[in-house]
């Protein structure tokens, strides 16, 4: 059973969507029972990293979390925040993450803001840093589908697995050991991203 994890912060219908045409079972929930028998995770997100934290300990997730990704190594995807979410610190609310990664997420801090609007939305390319079983079939410059203002900073390279370019480059792909994570939006970007959720489901 693969499960997203329902802790109000957006966009859950559409992910469902996507992950139920590559995978009968799949289900949404916040229940700490069906996330204790999950085989996967996600945790999807739009909006607030403070507000994101917040929930989780409202729900009482973050220990068991913690317990099934990092004890148990159960296999979970990020997306948009809930990829922020793995990191140490966001500076939107400047508030701790689920530290996992050694990162912050920080705010775009684009020199032309005229041509580089902030939140960066709409479709924009990834360069691959480095091979990957999420990544099968995806090829260098395809392009993904972002909304965001906030991104994360990896300072271990070895956790980096894609970049894009807004402005400057900045971290869009990041896995360590059974976490994965995309700042762009997998189940808005078409057969793509579809690929990288099948890649999760059936490969990972």
């Amino acid at each position: 059973m693969i499960v997203i994890i329902d802790y109000g912060m957006g966009n859950l219908g559409s992910v469902y969507k996507s992950f139920k045409r590559v995978h009968d079972d799949v289900i949404i929930s916040s229940s700490k029972t069906d996330i204790e028998s999950a085989e996967k995770l996600v945790l999807p997100g739009v909006g607030h990293f403070s507000n994101g934290m917040k929930r989780l300990k409202e729900l009482d997730l973050i220990d068991l979390l913690q317990d099934r990704v990092i004890n148990n190594k159960t296999p979970i995807l990020g997306i948009c925040l809930g990829m922020q979410l793995f990191s140490k610190f966001s500076y939107e609310g400047n508030v701790e993450g689920l530290c996992w990664f050694d990162a912050e997420v920080v705010r775009f801090n684009v020199k032309d803001k005229l041509r580089f609007k902030v939140p960066h939305m709409g479709w924009n390319s990834i360069q691959i840093e480095k091979e990957n079983i999420l990544l099968d079939g995806i090829l260098q410059s395809e392009l993904f589908y972002f909304v965001h203002t906030y991104h994360i900073k990896c300072f271990d390279n070895n956790d980096i697995l894609g970049n894009t370019n807004y402005s400057y480059d900045f971290t869009s792909i990041i896995q360590k050991d059974n976490i994965y994570g995309t700042q762009f939006h997998p189940e808005k970007s078409h057969g793509k991203g579809l690929k990288i959720i099948k890649n999760f489901v059936h490969k990972i």
